[in-house]
Parts: C-alpha cells; structure tokens; sequence
C-alpha cells in the first residue's frame, strides 16, 4: 500500500497567558534573526507540555519532532492522556492550524470531525448546513445531493432536517456532522474524539461506517478516543502521544497495553495503609493481581485473575479459626462479588503458610474502576478489615468477538451466554 500521509518533524508551539503573538520586542527580535538568515530564537525555548506543572517558560511545546506515516486503507488511532498534543495534531493534519516547524505531505481529499458542530451556521437548517459542510470539504452541489438522502437517513434527524441547527442537542448536531464527512469520500477521515457525545446506538453505528469505509472503501481514517474498546476495534496501528512527544508507536493492541499499563493505579502496600480496624495479631501486608503473567492494575474481563495476598503474624501462638475475605466493590461502593476461604474447601493452613492465593476463572466483571476489601477474622475476633483500598479497572474489550461493545450501565457482571 501506497503511503497518503506523512508527518515529517512536526511540532507546534504556543505562547501562554494573553491571547496574541506576542510583544512587539518579541516580533522585532524574530524579524531581525528572519532576514539575517537565522533561527526563529523563541523556537530553542520553552518547556514539554505537562498540564500538571508549573513551569518557567512564557513558550510550551504542544507537539514536538513528530515523525509517522499512514498508508492508504489503513486506520490508525492516536491515543494519550488529555493534554497529550492529540487533538493539535488533528488541527494540524487538517489544515486547522499550522505547525510551527515541519511538514505534513498528504494525497487525496481531507475531511475532518473536530469539535461538536465545526463548520456548522447555527441560524441555517440541517439541510443547508450540510450543502455547506460538503462545500468546506470540497464537494460539488451534484456531489451532495447525489448523497442527501443517505446522510439524513444516517444521521437520524429527518424529522428535524429543516429546522436551525442552533435548536439542535449536540447529540444530534454530532450525528449529522459525522454523517456529512462519512459520507462525502474523502480520502482521509479525520476524527477526534466527537463520538463521545452520541449515545451508545450511534457510536455502534458510526464505528461499523467507519470499519466500511476503511475496509470495504479502501480509504484512510485517523481516530482519536479515550475509549479503548472502540480504538482497538476498528484500530490496525496506534501512535502513543505523551507530552506531545510520540511515546511508542506499533500494533494498537500493543499500543493499548502500553497507555492502560502506564497510567494503572499506582501499588499501595496495604502495610502502610492506617485506616484499619481489628486487633491485629494477623495484618494484610500486600496484595498484587496477576492475569497472564501481567502484574498491573489494569484487568481485562473473561481473562483468569489470581488476587494474592500476602500476610503479617503479629504473634507466635497458633492461629486457629480463621477466616478471610476479599471483597470487590463498583465505583458507587457496592459490592459486586466476594472471595471467602470460608465457602471452599482446601488444604490452606496460616501456621504453615503466610500468603493465599484467590484464582478467578474467567473473571466477569464489567467495565468500569473497582476497589477491594478485605477482611481477616481469628477466633471469631476481627484481626483486620480495610475498605476500599488497591484500585483497580476492568477494561473495555470485544468480549464476544462480534465486533460490537457491551453498552455501559448494563450491570456491573457479563455473562459468559451463548444462543441457540
């Protein structure tokens, strides 16, 4: 496959504080190195763009020596955290706005999905919006209207076709922007993570079209999204963005796994945990989770889980009657399963061992951030009980292979079902 995009040492930077290009000191200065031939000086300032810290520099790099390319028919997701240069990057490659230094060489048509309702008049119909949108894009009159029927049947908003798009949800205003630029044939669809305002009937909708449109219609699609069920679904390659610096760059399962490991929860000891009650004759030092040989916070549903946990004697005397569990808890605090060595028979003994070891079968919980409890009784006392410690999070994933997600507030279990 021929290459039709490619960045070449792309980055972007931007002056903080008041909106402008600066003082007039600064443009002198710029145009005085400009005609002796030399480098713009403020381009060997600034600092890394970490939202998080203040930094000393009135200058910060957006994007910096950004370096890819993208074949023909090929999808590729640019993941990160927020703040990571994703979205400048899009601007950029769709001729929004201009890099500060480097080159984006492209062939064939761009259209773009930026923002809710870019390119949109508010006082215009839904109809003329899209004459107007298909215009921005390069379409012909003929062009558009060959498709009219098609986008507004896709969109979803007949009945509202004819009316001002500023009476409009951004739902709506969403679902007739993305059927505008999916159905005008570009060569290359650029969209930003807009799908997240539709619901979760459109988003299925919009990601079959745009599989159809990258693998039925051989034309290119960059994506970029937060969530990773729908990146990895309709993703071949990934770019990994962090502090506008590319991270990684490969395969998107690969991809994903390197985003979700690098922004797991961090690990606690639960030594050093405070808020515990109990007597504490036998105390919960550590707890890990292990799914296919990974060691993270980070879990994928239907995969086997080992919660193991490791614990502290406080005392020489034999411990006897004990009981100990491991609670999981939903983001609300409601508990959603339980691990018990009181309801499974083994052969596990404390005065011989000093950790156990849970192994879950085909762990079924559904997407979302869980926390854990865990509780430890000897001779009918409480020894320690913390709550809600050791965050970890199920991820999105295909868990059916049907090429569709598991809409979310369906439940906090997934079912291992089949039909027949």
């Amino acid at each position: 496959m021929s290459v039709i995009l490619k960045a070449e040492n792309i980055s972007k930077q931007y002056r903080l504080g008041t909106v402008g290009t600066g003082t007039i000191s600064h443009d002198l200065n710029r145009w005085w190195h400009k005609v002796r031939g030399k480098d713009d000086p403020f381009l060997k300032v600034g600092e890394s763009n970490d939202r998080s810290t203040k930094g000393n520099s009135d200058y910060v790099w957006a994007l910096q020596d950004i370096n890819f390319e993208v074949k023909r028919g090929e999808v590729l997701g640019i993941i990160g955290k927020n703040g990571a240069g994703k979205s400048t990057l899009l601007k950029i490659l769709s001729r929004v706005t201009s890099p500060t230094t480097g080159e984006i060489k492209t062939k064939g048509r761009i259209a773009s999905l930026l923002e809710v309702g870019t390119g949109f008049h508010p006082e215009m119909t839904g109809r003329e919006n899209v004459y107007l949108n298909g215009a921005i894009l390069g379409m012909t009159k003929k062009e558009i209207k060959s498709k009219l029927d098609e986008i507004i049947s896709f969109s979803g908003c007949e009945r509202y076709i004819d009316t001002p798009v500023k009476r409009y949800s951004s739902g709506m205003t969403v679902r007739l922007a993305f059927a505008v630029a999916a159905h005008l044939e570009p060569d290359i669809l650029v969209i930003d993570e807009v799908l997240a305002v539709g619901d979760a009937e459109f988003q299925k909708k919009a990601i079959g079209k745009m599989q159809d449109i990258s693998r039925g219609e051989g034309r290119t699609v960059l994506f970029v999204s937060h969530n990773m069920a729908a990146v990895e679904s309709l993703c071949t390659r990934g770019v990994l963005l962090e502090h506008g610096k590319i991270k990684s760059v490969g395969a998107i399962d690969e991809i994903v796994k390197v985003y979700l490991t690098a922004n797991a929860f961090p690990s606690t000891k639960l030594s050093e945990m405070t808020k515990r009650k109990g007597h504490q004759k036998l105390v919960f030092e550590e707890a890990v989770f292990v799914s296919e040989n990974q060691t993270n916070n980070i879990i994928e549903t239907f995969k086997d889980l080992q919660v193991k946990v490791q614990l502290k004697r406080n005392v020489t005397e034999p411990i006897r009657n004990f009981k100990i569990d491991v609670g999981f808890n939903n983001y609300m605090g409601d508990r959603v399963a339980w691990l018990s060595t009181e309801t499974i028979v083994s052969d596990f003994n404390l005065d011989k061992e000093d950790s156990i070891i849970f192994i879950i079968r085909d762990l079924p919980l559904a997407p979302g951030d869980y926390t854990c409890n865990f509780f430890c009784m000897t001779n009918n006392e409480i020894a320690d009980w913390l709550v809600e410690v050791m965050p970890f999070t199920v991820v999105e994933k295909d868990y059916y292979n049907s090429g569709k997600l598991v809409p979310k507030n369906q439940g906090d279990i997934l079912l291992n079902y089949f039909i027949r």
